[in-house]
Parts: C-alpha cells; structure tokens; sequence
C-alpha cells in the first residue's frame, strides 16, 4: 500500500510527536509499504513564533497537492493541524478524497499556554479541522472522551510503543548520577512553556532534579534554576541509561495526550510521578505510576513501587501493535478515484 503521511513537525525536531511518526513509517516501510512523508523540510519554513525549532512551511494545496498527486497514495494521513496539515485537507476536501487524521497534541490547552487566550477559542478551529476525516486516531480513552465532547465521533484507536531493545534496565547510570543526592528525579522531554516543567523543580521532595531535553525555555530554566542539572537532549542508550538510572521519572505536563517518554521509563524499571490528568490516567496503573495534585505527594507514592512492576508495565506496549492499529485506521481512497486517476495518467 502507498501511504502518504502529512506532517509539520518533523525532524530535526525531535518529541514524542516525530518520534511516534518516525518510527512508525519505518516499521510501515519494514512492512513493504510505501511511505512518503510531506513535511517542512521539503519547503521553503519559517520558525514557529516564541518556539523556532518548529518550522512553519510557507506553502499551499497546490504544491502540496503536486506531491500528492505524483505519489498517487492509496491512504492520506494528515498528522497534525499546521500549515502542511491545512494545505493537504483542503486539497483531500476539493478532489474528494477521503483521508485520516490524528490529534496528537491537546492543542487548544497549548496554545492557551503560551497565548493566554482561553482554550475554548481554539475548539472551533479544531472542530473544523478535523470534522471531515474518515478517522481521527488518538491515543487514550480520556481524549477521545474530550472530543466526543466537542462533536468529533469518528474516533479510532492508536496507542503507542517503546523500543523494547533500547529501552531497557540494563545500563550503567550516567556518571554524574554517582555524584548526585538521591532520590534522582528525572525530567525527560521538550523544555517548554507548556511541560510546566517549574512545579518539577520547584517541588519540595528531598534528592536532585534532572532535565534531559531542549527547547526554547532551557536557558531561562537553567538560570533560574541554578541547583537541577540540565543534560541537554539524549537519545538511543544514552537516553535509557538516564531514565535506568533515575529514581523517579516526574511527568509535569497537563496536555500531553499520551507521554511517550513515559513508557521509555517504565520500560526501564523505573516509577512515574504524575498529576491525574489526560495522559497519565490512561497510561499509568497502580503500582507504577502514581498520580495526585501535589507531585510531591506523587513522588513519594512512586517511589515506593517495585522497580520489576513497573518494568512489566513498559514491556506490555509495542511499536508493532502500534502501527496495526495505524493501519487499520486508514481510510483507502476509492476504488472509482484510483482508477480514474490511472485513465487520465494514461491518455
């Protein structure tokens, strides 16, 4: 099958987002699919206001449409609500295509996060976008609740996975944890506005904090906070030997839809700390991950769990179950469209 797969975000950006895309177009292409991603890359882009890792692609449905209609794909996927995603559901809308989305991001949250708008201003611009997919793929009961909520009903289950042989309790801890007060809590992901990383590291619970990631907020962070330590991005095993290593792995955010790099730590034996918001109600259960207002309380509950639980808890999600349920959201584009396209790329 040809899949073609919108996304504006994309590396060199690196989040759970393009990570979950990333890996699951390799596994499509281990597959025998053909997978053909349009991103910002392919354009001309500019930086995301207040957020320049993220690239806006200054484009339209005609170039996008171009590429699409030289793919010629069997199932058109568009993965997120920017510049690339509008462009590709305009063009889907006026050939009369049928195609998928995903709601990865609690967008509205977000954008409410960094704006200070509130967040119902944004709900119709998500209505909109999303209301003429086949299927919207989401990853937790919670957010599909949320939608439902909002008129969205043509929901479609996609979880996520871990890379059971990256991420694993194998590994030495990196050399400054030996350095280090415990209880190490670990912070892992973007540092930005909306990861509400300062109640990590303001809390109170006794040990040492540390940040892996970047973002647009790391310098401001690392000033303001001269006491945690702030490792920069890591990725592979050096990335599953700080979460191996840590104690805790503290999960801050209250709009992420999922948390992938919650998974990675539980895949590494080690126990989550979270507030009982979308995301960590879904994905954490008792006995490896612990969910309460104040993290700290959080914290002290995670710490208490077996290190064997929580590696059982990592291990139940795969990259391979995953991309089964990808495909089974798919919608196909007609038979009746695929042969006209073959009539009129023949004459």
């Amino acid at each position: 099958m040809k899949i073609a797969l919108v996304t504006d975000a994309w590396l060199p950006q690196m989040n759970g987002v393009v990570r979950t895309l990333t890996t699951v177009a390799d596994e499509l292409r281990r597959r025998g699919h053909e997978v053909e991603v349009i991103s910002p890359d392919l354009f001309r882009s500019v930086p995301c206001p207040s957020y320049s890792e993220i690239r806006l692609a200054l484009t339209g449905p005609r170039e996008v449409g171009a590429l699409l209609d030289r793919f010629c794909p069997d199932a058109i996927h568009i993965a997120t609500e920017g510049p690339l995603g509008w462009a590709a559901r305009r063009y889907c809308r006026r050939r009369g295509y049928r195609f998928t989305t995903a709601y990865h991001t609690q967008f509205p949250d977000y954008v409410a996060s960094r704006t200070g708008l509130p967040a119902s201003v944004i709900w119709p611009f998500i209505r909109r976008f999303h209301g003429p997919a086949e299927n919207i793929l989401v990853a937790t009961e919670t957010i599909r609740e949320q939608l439902r909520e909002h008129g969205l009903t043509q929901l479609h289950h996609w979880s996520r996975g871990v890379d059971l042989a990256t991420f694993m309790p194998d590994y030495p801890p990196p050399d400054l944890f030996f350095e280090l007060q415990r209880p190490i809590q670990l912070y892992v992901g973007r540092v930005a506005v909306e990861k509400n990383i300062e109640e990590f590291l303001d809390n109170g619970h006794p040990g040492s904090k540390v940040v892996v990631g970047d973002g647009p907020a790391l310098e401001r962070l690392r000033q303001a906070y001269p006491q945690a330590h702030f490792l920069g991005r890591r990725s592979g095993e050096a990335l599953a030997a700080c979460y191996a290593g840590a104690d805790v792995f503290v999960f801050p955010s209250r709009t992420d839809t999922f948390g992938l790099v919650m998974i990675e730590a539980l895949a590494c034996g080690t126990p989550v700390a979270a507030y009982p918001v979308p995301g960590p109600l879904d994905v954490l259960s008792p006995g490896s991950g612990a969910m309460a207002e104040r993290i700290e309380d959080a914290i002290a509950e995670a710490l208490s769990f077996s290190r064997e639980d929580c590696l059982a808890a990592g291990r139940a999600y795969s990259w391979d179950a995953s991309t089964d349920q990808f495909c089974d959201g798919l919608a196909l584009i007609s038979r009746e469209v695929q042969m006209a396209r073959l009539q009129a790329a023949a004459a």
